[in-house]
């Protein structure tokens, strides 16, 4: 592993500094939350959806922007070098909301594991803690983790989740080309791994365990509710009186967990946001006719 020293400096060489990012079409009127949460965005990897990611990312603001683990994904990176400049823009789009006052929190999980030996330190702005307590506006006491520990493969046997992660690789790959067939023929995006996920019993028996030991190590530390990513699953359910949260992904799920002003939790989608962000622009769009 490499020293701290030159860590930063290969950091700020690859990332550059906040103003090479264009605004583009930059929101006039952004999305406003309270808090938002995003996860297992892989940059470095062709599965990562980086230029969806970047259109939600400028349609909202938010007091504060959890990063819940697995930004980068350093397992992809050692086996085959992959960085696209929209990878570069997203960690440039959120350097800048840090430098212009959002309260930006990264959480480290198992494909970026190697950020921390940085826990407890800020960088550009950037928070990077472990694990710690959110408090929302109505008062509940939620624990945010990666929840990459609760993970008995990769506590166990991180060999094995070394292949399957390879295995993941391979049905993503094959799920662009199946998908961009179905584009083709004007249907809509289905994916091959949430099927597999919910079809074989192994599989829906392992997101069980692993949403029901986070809850519980909530409940032990006497929380209200947690939030995590690592499983790829979007989802926000009640377990034994605990409120379970999982971010969800940005290669499949493209989703995010939401904080409204009032305190309430719900999960949205890169086609709720881009699908809002339209209609307040036709909204404007007519009191401006309506104005002239």
């Amino acid at each position: 592993m490499k020293p701290r020293e030159q860590f930063m400096d290969d950091a700020h060489g690859l990332f550059g500094n906040t103003g090479d990012v264009a605004d583009g079409d930059e929101k006039r009127d952004p999305l406003r939350f309270r808090t938002i949460w995003i996860s297992d965005i892989h940059l470095g990897t062709t599965g990562c959806q980086a230029e969806r990611l970047l259109e939600f990312l400028r349609a909202t603001e938010s007091e504060t922007l959890y990063l819940v683990g697995d930004i980068i994904d350093g397992w992809q990176l050692k086996r085959r070098w992959y960085w696209e400049q929209s990878h570069n823009n997203v960690v440039q789009t959120v350097l800048k909301k840090a430098k212009k006052g959002t309260n930006v929190i990264f959480v480290p999980g198992n494909h970026d594991e190697v950020i921390r030996q940085f826990i407890d330190l800020d960088f550009g702005g950037i928070k990077i803690r472990d694990e710690l307590v959110h408090v929302t506006a109505d008062g509940r006491r939620m624990l945010v983790l990666h929840g990459d520990r609760f993970d008995g493969v990769i506590a166990c046997a991180k060999w094995l989740a070394y292949v399957g992660d390879s295995l993941y690789t391979m049905i993503l790959k094959f799920n662009q080309w199946f998908n961009s067939w179905r584009a083709r023929a004007g249907l809509p995006y289905w994916s091959l791994s949430q099927y597999l996920k919910s079809k074989v019993k192994n599989a829906v028996n392992y997101i069980s365990s692993f949403e029901d030991a986070l809850a519980d190590e909530a409940k032990k530390k006497g929380l209200d509710g947690v939030i995590c990513g690592h499983i790829h699953k979007p989802e926000i359910r009640d377990i034994g009186g605990v409120t379970y949260c999982n971010d969800g992904d940005w290669v499949e799920s493209l989703s995010a967990l939401v904080e409204e002003p009032s305190g309430e939790l719900r999960l949205v989608s890169w086609q709720e946001i881009m699908q809002l962000k339209k209609a307040g622009k036709a909204k404007a769009a007519a009191r401006d006719l309506a104005l002239a």
